[in-house]
């Protein structure tokens, strides 16, 4: 257990930081399945869907929640499955 006040505050601050992160993988996630789920008729939506899966991937890498280039990775795995 922590004692020293600044011990007590960074354990505060993981505590935040590891909900933020939490949301951010989840929106990654949620934009993925909705890439998935997309109807590969409906251009309009798929491309939604691949705007909104590129803004949760940047995000998530902009905050450091994962690396520049597993992030160019994910993005170019998603828009290949929505060219399949």
């Amino acid at each position: 257990m922590a004692i020293t006040k600044g011990a007590k505050k960074a354990i505060r601050q993981s505590k935040r930081k590891a909900v933020m992160n939490e949301t951010r993988k989840r929106a990654i996630r949620e934009a993925f399945k909705g890439v998935r789920n997309a109807d590969k008729a409906d251009k309009a939506a798929a491309i939604k869907a691949l705007a909104a899966a590129y803004k949760a991937i940047d995000k998530a890498a902009k905050r450091g929640l994962i690396k520049k280039n597993t992030a160019a990775r994910r993005k170019a795995k998603v828009a290949k499955s929505l060219k399949a």
